[in-house]
């Protein structure tokens, strides 16, 4: 009984920890080897009983009868004379097995017995966290705000379990308050110090599949497959998706009766702008559905370079490049094609790095950064939209025109 009532003062907080008994006793056998191994030396000729069902275990130390003046070793051997105080009739070359109480261990041993045993259960359950979290890479999953901080937001779920979200994680929209439940995208878990570091996304592309996958029934039961998802958080992404039976609509499907089905992934986002797209393996018609809403005269493809140009109406032009030229950069990446804009009815243009020598590299960043790589592209926008557009001064503008213009007179 004296194992016993120390076992349960060891144990008493395996409720909370939500262990069971069988691993909490097998924990439990290997805390006591290592201290056995301490205080003896080696735990070879111990044996551990354990019996799970009641809580209890036996120690039990193994030791040859040797004559009294023959111990070569303490912990394996036990003299004659110490030997016929257990039992009256040992002899020499027989084994005797004498169990061995907890108490007998000290006090000090028994409360770094206790200490041990409390680090094994915390390691116990973060690697039992880490291997449920490991699972559930790539889920969506749901947590409740707990603190805010400046560069991340701390979440606990249901289980009391710590999930982080860090800023570059997080929408630009996005605003939270403690204790308000948010979804995400669970996107990694390591172990760092023997705790489960669980990291949350709102802005991988796969958080977007997901909840299209949760929110149309077609999606979930397979019907319609989600092909490729590209997106810049909180402004605009591209859905490519396909379906195996002609029956099913899959843009229709998946946008529903007034953008009905789309309508909560939308408001989940920040009112991220979604263009869902029929995917097909003619490539001229796949790039020329990404780059809706514009309608494309024609497309040119050069596949070992991976690039695409395409002749538009002029009043097109800004719809293919797009808000901050978020369409053209997200149809590229669609498509994984390069795709340059034309101006219907202008046979010539120059790339805008062709003037690097007068422009400097900078400002074709800046212009790039809006989907204008052209000469003509830059010339086709006015002044005030450039000003607008880029962080770019007006004076720096009208000479870069200048430079441009001087092209097409010579």
């Amino acid at each position: 009984m004296e194992n016993l009532a120390l076992i349960e003062s060891f144990s008493e907080f395996k409720d909370d920890k939500l262990i069971d008994r069988v691993t909490l006793m097998a924990i439990l056998e290997d805390v006591f080897r290592n201290a056995l191994k301490k205080k003896f030396g080696s735990d070879d000729n111990f044996d551990i009983i354990i019996n799970p069902d009641k809580g209890d275990l036996e120690i039990w130390r193994n030791r040859v009868v040797v004559a009294d003046d023959e111990i070569e070793d303490p912990n394996e051997e036990i003299s004659l004379s110490e030997a016929q105080k257990i039992e009256p009739d040992f002899e020499v070359g027989e084994d005797v097995s004498e169990e061995v109480k907890l108490i007998d261990l000290g006090r000090r041993s028994i409360l770094a017995l206790r200490q041990n045993l409390i680090s094994k259960i915390h390691e116990h359950d973060n690697t039992t966290i880490y291997k449920q979290f490991k699972d559930l890479i790539g889920e969506i999953y749901t947590a409740e705000v707990h603190h805010i901080r400046h560069k991340a937001v701390i979440l606990l779920d249901d289980e009391g379990n710590e999930i982080i979200l860090p800023k570059d994680k997080q929408i630009p929209s996005d605003f939270f308050r403690k204790g308000e439940n948010i979804r995400g995208i669970l996107e990694s878990v390591e172990l760092k110090g023997n705790k489960p570091v669980i990291i949350m996304s709102r802005t991988a592309p796969e958080f977007l599949e997901k909840l299209f996958e949760q929110e149309i029934p077609e999606v979930f039961d397979g019907l319609i497959t989600v092909k490729k998802v590209v997106r810049i958080p909180g402004e605009k992404a591209k859905v490519a998706v396909d379906s195996y039976d002609d029956r099913i609509d899959p843009v229709g499907a998946c946008v529903g009766m007034k953008g009905s089905r789309i309508h909560g992934i939308v408001r989940e986002l920040g009112n991220e702008n979604i263009d869902v797209i029929n995917y097909t393996n003619n490539l001229q018609l796949f790039i020329s559905r990404a780059l809706s809403p514009a309608r494309v005269t024609s497309i040119a493809i050069n596949e070992e370079k991976k690039r695409a140009e395409v002749i538009l109406k002029p009043e097109e032009v800004s719809k293919a490049i797009g808000k901050g030229g978020f369409n053209i950069r997200l149809a590229g990446q669609l498509t994984g094609y390069e795709i340059d804009v034309f101006r219907e009815g202008v046979e010539e243009d120059v790339e805008l790095t062709e003037f690097s020598d007068e422009i400097e590299a900078w400002i074709i960043d800046e212009f790039k950064k809006i989907g204008l790589d052209t000469a003509r592209s830059i010339l086709d926008q006015d002044v005030a939209y450039l000003i607008k557009r880029t962080d770019l001064e007006e004076e720096t503008i009208l000479e870069v025109r200048s430079i441009l213009k001087k092209e097409f007179e010579d």
